[in-house]
């Protein structure tokens, strides 16, 4: 199969932050500081741009003085026609290591071939993947495991609440969110690692990752 023929977005890639209750929790107490001086009361949402989006069996490359980046496995919500969810795709959403998850500058997420997809979409419905657990290897040996029974806002809550403020549109992803390690911390990855993000029922998403020649 060419990589032509393998999945990718038609529409905008939004990703969620905060949406895991390790990473609230951790988060909670530093919440009612500047400047924001809250905890955020809708979804925290930022945008994949086009440039990020990496095929399936494509290497990242890293560049431009950057050794490690952040594995961001995660479940992107398809949408289909009348804003309702096709299917859903297991994601990789990479970005540099930064320490600001409200509002992370674009130069941290938004690098070229800064998401990995799959080969294909998994149809479906919601409530199928409630209780689905994404597990991540890397080189082999497992570094992660995503719960998303562990969603601060669930998939038809944050559909809902997304819904308030913008309308998705035929070929849009929404991303549920990424979790964090105990620390608060992603797993990482460095030139010459393989990752491997898999889950039952869905085309797993495997990336070898390369350092500048």
């Amino acid at each position: 199969m060419s990589h032509m023929s393998h999945w990718q977005p038609r529409g905008t890639v939004y990703g969620t932050l905060l949406n895991f209750r390790r990473e609230w929790d951790l988060w909670s107490p530093r919440m009612t500081q500047e400047p924001h001086k809250a905890a955020p009361q809708a979804p925290v949402l930022y945008v994949k741009t086009a440039n990020t989006f990496s095929p399936a069996g494509q290497n990242l490359l890293l560049q431009d003085g950057v050794s490690e980046v952040d594995i961001g496995a995660t479940l992107g919500l398809v949408i289909g026609e009348a804003g309702q969810v096709a299917g859903a795709v297991l994601l990789n959403d990479w970005s540099v290591p930064h320490t600001s998850y409200y509002r992370p500058p674009v130069k941290f997420r938004c690098r070229d071939g800064f998401l990995a997809l799959p080969e294909q979409i998994t149809p479906g419905r919601v409530q199928d993947w409630a209780a689905l657990q994404l597990t991540v290897h890397c080189n082999g040996e497992p570094v992660q495991t995503v719960d998303l029974r562990e969603l601060v806002r669930d998939m038809p809550t944050l559909l809902a609440d997304v819904g308030e403020f913008m309308t998705l549109q035929a070929g849009d992803v929404l991303m549920v969110g990424t979790d964090s390690l105990a620390d608060g911390a992603r797993p990482r990855a460095r030139a010459g690692d393989r990752v491997d993000i898999s889950a039952p029922g869905f085309a797993p998403v495997s990336v070898q990752v390369g350092g500048a020649a």
